[in-house]
């Protein structure tokens, strides 16, 4: 794959969040599913510059608070732990000692400092974690593990499928691998969702940078899908460069630094795209893209406003091809527009020019919104301003999972 000019991106067949040099993951089944893979863990052979973003839903939960902890220390990890089917989420004073007790108990699992664990847990808020099953997860970490399907399976919930890439760079010569791990299907609507994704790279790179850069891919991807207009208590985004590959360390100073920030935002694209094609209930992955806005930051909250619809979601879902609820969107989404100079396409399919209907069959309308992957172009005309953002549709399904979650 060629992004740029230049800089030759190769995508890993199959990649996963233990491409990269130096990292292993396994997982296992401790109890808190019925039988599916529940408990899993991330390691570095060396301790690794750590970035991470986070919800910024007022109800944070314990884990995240122990991960934010853990990384303030040296802007290190070396391991992370997570477990599903339990968020650990409005769980009180008690909920903060079993964030805390999993972070020491797979230090000690692994021969670790307690401030180079962090902890992710994923699932129904409010319920205390059964520490009894979580200490047989400890007891089960196998630091050497190359597991990274048991690992992607067990941070699931309600997702149908699980979430990896790796992409191959060269930097200073040297074969650089990043590569990542994620989950969420409902109540994805970031900043951030229910959502957590794990990325390595065998680079090395400076804390600050790999923060900022961390920061700066999710403002582009992961903040740019949605699924249900839902943001979660415990959506997490860790960076891990552990720098196996013995680079000079990347940094904007660096000449190669866009080369590989191009890389680095590429994982977290696939990422993203394929929690939001793997929404609860979904059927089809939609793109909207918006260009011609005055500035990118509102040709985001534009494409965001049409992803988010549920009027445009089930239209797609239904295969009608309503504009209306497209150009609907655009104009409440608060940002300045022209509308006597909005053009609409479903694919290569124009369907509104200069804010007005143009001539179209509706059956070519039809036949494309049947297809499992769509694309929403608004040109507004105004600038050079340009975003896009993901989501899927709105199906009954998504209803029957979420009507039912609790019981």
């Amino acid at each position: 794959m060629l992004v740029g000019q230049e800089t030759e991106i190769s995508i890993i067949h199959d990649g996963h969040v233990t491409s990269a040099e130096g990292f292993y993951a396994g997982g296992v089944h401790c109890g808190l599913r019925r039988k599916k893979l529940d408990f899993g863990w991330l390691f570095s052979s060396v301790p690794a510059a750590a970035a991470a973003v986070y919800t910024k839903n007022s109800f944070q939960a314990a884990p995240l608070k122990v991960t934010k902890d853990s990384i303030s220390k040296e802007h290190k990890l070396q391991a992370l732990v997570i477990n599903s089917a339990n968020a650990n989420a409005c769980t009180g004073e008690t909920g903060m000692v079993n964030a805390l007790n999993m972070r020491k108990q797979a230090a000690d699992a692994m021969g670790l400092g307690e401030h180079l664990v962090g902890v992710s847990s994923t699932g129904l808020i409010g319920v205390q974690l059964p520490m009894d099953k979580i200490e047989k997860g400890m007891m089960s970490i196998n630091p050497a593990a190359v597991d990274p399907e048991a690992f992607e399976q067990a941070i699931l919930t309600t997702d149908t499928k699980t979430k990896h890439t790796a992409v191959e760079i060269l930097i200073d010569g040297k074969p650089i691998i990043i590569g990542g791990a994620a989950k969420g299907s409902g109540m994805i609507h970031p900043n951030m969702a229910t959502m957590l994704a794990y990325m390595t790279t065998d680079a090395d790179v400076e804390a600050d940078a790999l923060q900022h850069l961390l920061s700066r891919a999710t403002d582009k991807t992961y903040n740019m899908i949605t699924v249900d207009g839902d943001s979660s208590t415990n959506d997490t985004v860790v960076a891990l460069a552990n720098g196996k590959k013995g680079n000079h360390p990347l940094s904007p100073s660096h000449p190669e630094w866009e080369k590989f920030s191009e890389a680095f935002r590429l994982v977290s694209e696939i990422l993203a795209k394929k929690i939001a094609g793997d929404g609860e209930g979904a059927t089809k992955l939609i793109e909207v893209m918006v260009k011609g806005a005055a500035t990118s930051d509102s040709a985001g909250k534009i494409a965001k406003a049409v992803i988010s619809s549920n009027l445009v979601k089930t239209a797609v879902y239904g295969a009608d091809p309503n504009w209306g609820r497209v150009v609907c969107a655009v104009g409440y989404s608060e940002e300045p527009v022209e509308p006597d100079s909005v053009d609409v396409f479903l694919g290569d399919i124009q369907v509104v020019e200069n804010g007005l209907p143009s001539e179209f069959s509706e059956q070519e309308g039809i036949s494309y919104l049947d297809q499992q992957e769509i694309s929403v172009v608004v040109d507004l005309k105004q600038g050079d301003g340009k975003a896009t953002a993901w989501g899927c549709d709105l199906t009954y399904e998504y209803v029957k999972i979420n009507a039912s979650y609790r019981t």
